[in-house]
């Protein structure tokens, strides 16, 4: 399979920009602080775990 060589500073080397959706929740402050508190009690649990 050939693939062919990427030139700097093409447009193909850079990520995709994101979704109009995405970005609203990555804005949208009541989703984050939700996950705010489900990842902090993810590590809760795991530190907690650690310490038994």
């Amino acid at each position: 399979m050939y693939n062919k060589p990427i030139t700097p500073y093409s447009e193909e080397s850079y990520p995709p920009l994101p979704t109009g959706s995405t970005r609203f929740w990555r804005s949208f402050v009541p989703w984050q602080a939700i996950r705010f508190v489900v990842l902090n009690l993810k590590i809760i649990r795991i530190v907690v775990g650690g310490h038994s």
